[in-house]
This record gives C-alpha cells, structure tokens and sequence, in this order.
C-alpha cells in the first residue's frame, strides 16, 4: 500500500501552529498570527533551508491536494459561524449605510495606492509575459483586501463582536471583500488570452440571484425549520446535515460563480435565525474543529509557495514598500469614511486600523494571483510577510485607539 503523509503533515502542521499561537498570545497578539507564521516556518524559507531533503518528502506536491481539501472545509464552516453569529443593531439601515461608505472608502484608496506601486514594480517584478494593466490591477486589488475571517477572530477573542466598532468593521470589511473580488475578478478577465466579459457580467448578476435566494427564500425556510425540530437551539443529526448542506451548497454555488466558496458560506450562516442557543451549540460542534484542526491546513499551504529569492536583488526594499503602501492605503481609507459617517477621530482610526488586518482573505487572493500567473513567488511572498505585519498590527493600535482618551493600554487589551 503506497505511503500517504496526510497524518503525519497534520501531526506537524498543528503542532507548529499551536506552538506558535501560544508564542504570540504570550506576547499580547492574537494566536492565528501564530498560526500564519507556522506556514513560513514549514515552508522553503524555514524548513526548507534547515532540512531541504526532509521538507520536501514531507510536503511533496502530489500529496498537497489532500491538505488543500481539508482546508477549504474549514474555511467554509468557519465563515458559516461568522455569518450565523453577526447581529445587527436595531437601527440596522444606518449601520449597513455607513458601512458601505467605509467599505468603499476603504477600497478606492489602496486600490488606487497599490496600482501606483504596481506600476511602479512592474518592469523588475512582473512574470514573463504577464501584461501591465492584469499586474497593476491585480497589486490594487491585493492592497485593497481586508481579511474578513481574521478580523472576527481577533473581534471574537476580544470580545468586541458585538461592539459598534465590532460591527461597523464587521459589515464594513463585506463591502470591501465584495468589491475587492469583483476587481480581482476584472483581472482574470484581462489576464486571460481572451477579454470574456461575460464571466464579470456572470458573477454580479449570479450574486444578486444568490443573495435574493437566500434571503427570500431560504431564509423563512430555515426559521420555520429551526422552529419546528431545534426550538431548544440544539439541531438533532437531521438538522445539523441539512444546515451543512445548504452551507457547503451555497459555497459551491459561489465558487461557481468565481468568488471564494467563503461568501457563500458566510451568506447562507446570514439566513440562520439569530437565536444565541443556536449559536451556541453551533460554536460548540462545529467551530472549534475548523478553527484549531483546519485552518491552520490553509496558512500551512501558503507558506509552502514563498521563496527566499523575495529577500535578494531589491527585494527586500519592495516588500517594505508593499508594507507601507498597504497600511497607509488601508488605515487612512477606513478613517476617512467612518469620518464621513460621523465617528470620532479616535473610532475612524479604530476602525481603519481592523480594516488592515489582513491575512485569510490577502492569502485567497495571492493564491488566485499566483494560478493565474499574474505574479510569481517573490510577489507572492512579499504579499504574505505584508499580510502577516499588517494583521500583527490591528490588535495594537485597536488597543490604542479604543483606550480612555489620555490613558494607558490595559494591560488585557491585547489578544
């Protein structure tokens, strides 16, 4: 019987993720730091650099498919919690209003940063036949990303979900992940060898469909459903496979339609009844699983696509820029438009500084960006450290900002 190292991957994978993670919940940061760290750590410029031979028989390519599976089934359960645990405020029409002004805000300025830096970069960092408007679009759209599943985390385990800054950011980073995939899916059209301009077309009037479905239909169908056979907020067997299925069923219908199958996942969790028994029991059976067994899968194989060749022949300089570009795209367009909507100083910049927290969704897009070919591994690298330092940076200056006016840090503001 061949030797299969799926077992064996898993044992390391989540062992170094959950080493790490403490590492950096010890040092007041939030653990899926740690978790995104673990994929550099077992990749080439760690591992592979340490024990070439020995990185590579544990993660040969032909076993990677298997770890990319697992990992897709845990980002869609756990964008299905998030979706089913977002309440609304009361006066819902103005928090989903102001939101879009900041998602949009948030996206117009980076996008326009991270094209001008695309532009910049696109003689010495562009692949071989990549043209210049697919590459400078696509590091906009990769700027203008914020890591919806990420910034729940780090909400959650702050136990600011349910704050205004909680969900204004929330809702917000939505709206930016929408656009943002919408963008990225304008550059595939021009990437690709022929302009089909039917697959955007496809994609926004897919999920207006899907949208209107859910929340039309499929919405009243689970109330009447959860009301009847989980009134206690405890689904039997039965229940909890249908809720599954409409949850993987949803995802595959946007992954269809060329956005990531965790909008759909995270769509369908919207449509559940907001009963907190529910949720509860839904966090229980279901969230912790994909948080602490399958989401570090995901980090593990984005850390296996870095090379160390992003540090040499100005690299380094570039990826500092990628940095900056980013932060000051991000904070400054998620300040500006919680401005707009009439926050304070203080609160604007809260909320742009949780809008530069990337990570998951940064990570999707530079896996799409690199099976494409719009960039390589040094971009693609360069993408990741800038994922990993912006999102190491929300919890602090979340800390700083939200603090007593003229007061210290609290000593637990940190996660």
């Amino acid at each position: 019987m061949p030797y299969s190292p799926l077992l064996l991957q898993l044992v390391v994978i989540l062992a170094v993720a959950r080493v790490l993670g403490l590492a950096m919940r010890a040092v007041g940061q939030p653990s899926v730091i740690g978790e995104m760290a673990a994929g550099i750590v077992l990749g080439p410029i760690v591992f592979g650099q340490l024990f070439p031979e020995q990185q590579a028989a544990l993660f040969a390519k032909a076993s990677l498919p298997a770890l990319d599976g697992l990992s897709q089934v845990g980002l869609v359960l756990f964008m299905f919690i998030v979706g089913a645990e977002l309440r609304l405020p009361v006066n819902a029409r103005r928090e989903v209003t102001d939101a879009a002004i900041v998602g949009v805000a948030a996206v117009i300025l980076p996008l326009l940063i991270g094209g001008m830096l695309g532009a910049g970069i696109y003689a010495q960092f562009a692949p071989p036949g990549v043209h210049f408007w697919p590459f400078t679009c696509y590091m906009g759209a990769a700027l203008a990303i914020t890591a919806f599943p990420i910034m729940a985390r780090i909400l959650k385990e702050r136990h600011q979900t349910h704050s205004p800054i909680g969900r204004l950011s929330l809702t917000s980073a939505a709206f930016t992940d929408v656009l943002a995939w919408i963008m990225l899916a304008l550059v595939v059209v021009l990437a690709g060898s022929q302009h089909d301009w039917s697959r955007l077309y496809t994609l926004l009037g897919g999920l207006a469909l899907l949208v209107a479905v859910i929340f039309g239909a499929v919405r009243p169908l689970m109330a009447y459903l959860v009301a009847r056979y989980a009134h206690d907020g405890k689904p039997d067997g039965a229940m909890l496979a249908l809720m599954l299925i409409g949850t993987f069923g949803c995802a595959f219908t946007t992954k269809m339609l060329g956005v990531h199958p965790v909008f759909g996942a995270f769509l369908f969790g919207l449509s559940l009844p907001r009963d907190d028994r529910l949720l509860h029991s839904l966090i229980e059976r279901i969230e912790h699983v994909a948080i602490v067994a399958l989401m570090p899968v995901f980090f593990a194989l984005a850390g296996l696509s870095t090379t160390p060749d992003a540090f040499t022949h100005g690299g380094l300089g570039t990826m500092l820029a990628v940095i900056a570009c980013a932060v000051v795209g991000k904070v400054l367009g998620g300040a500006i438009g919680a401005r707009i909507t009439g926050r304070g100083m203080r609160e604007s910049f809260a909320v742009g500084s949780l809008m530069n927290a990337r990570g998951l969704m940064e990570l999707i897009v530079m896996k799409v960006g690199l099976d494409i070919g719009v960039i390589d591994e040094r971009v693609f690298t360069m993408l990741l450290v800038m994922a990993l330092v912006t999102t190491l940076m929300a919890g602090p200056m979340l800390a700083y900002f939200t603090r007593p006016a003229g007061g210290p840090v609290p000593a637990n503001s940190s996660i």
